[in-house]
């Protein structure tokens, strides 16, 4: 059965630091852009590059539902 997990986090007022940093999502770029390309990434290349998109993917989500929750307090009187 499904069990739910609540967490509480502090969050920066600067929201653009759930991102990937900047060299973290060139190297994931570089993957990718690789793999597009019809190059074979080598299991350990697959490997970081599924862990990157994972890891992009978690702060994403961690940063709508951030807005999300911001805006909800704001509407509140």
């Amino acid at each position: 059965m499904p069990q739910m997990v609540a967490i509480q986090l502090e969050v920066p007022d600067d929201l653009a630091r759930f991102r990937l940093p900047p060299g973290v999502n060139t190297r994931l770029q570089e993957l990718l852009d690789r793999q597009d390309s019809g190059k074979r990434l080598t299991a350990a290349e697959r490997k970081e590059a599924h862990g990157l998109v994972n890891l992009a993917e978690m702060l994403s989500l961690l940063r709508l539902r951030v807005e999300r929750a911001s805006s909800r307090r704001a509407k509140k009187p």
